[in-house]
């Protein structure tokens, strides 16, 4: 299944509301798993990211649609990046001429 890295940042409305943040988390999840994935893990995070979420998903359409449907409620702004296990990369690599 596909992996993907989350970062998403908070959007005004989403600060203004943040002790209603831990309801949509469960939310997220309980969409994603409706959608045949998995929430991995979630972090809250300092620095420039509020949050970093590891998704794990049927496949990039679905994880395109999960990603576009989290922003569609306003409340956060995501950059999603698919990432590769240690063994996708080993083969990956092999394969450079």
């Amino acid at each position: 299944m596909p992996t993907y890295v989350v970062l998403a940042n908070w959007t005004d409305q989403g600060i203004r509301t943040v002790k209603d943040s831990p309801q949509r988390l469960d939310a997220t999840r309980k969409a994603i798993e409706a959608a045949g994935g998995k929430l991995v893990s979630f972090y809250l995070t300092m620095g420039k990211y509020d949050e970093v979420l590891i998704v794990e998903s049927p496949s990039d359409e679905v994880g395109a649609i999960m990603a576009l449907s989290a922003g569609s409620g306003g409340n956060i702004r995501t950059e999603t990046l698919k990432a590769f296990t240690e063994d996708q990369y080993r083969g990956i690599i092999a394969k450079i001429p």
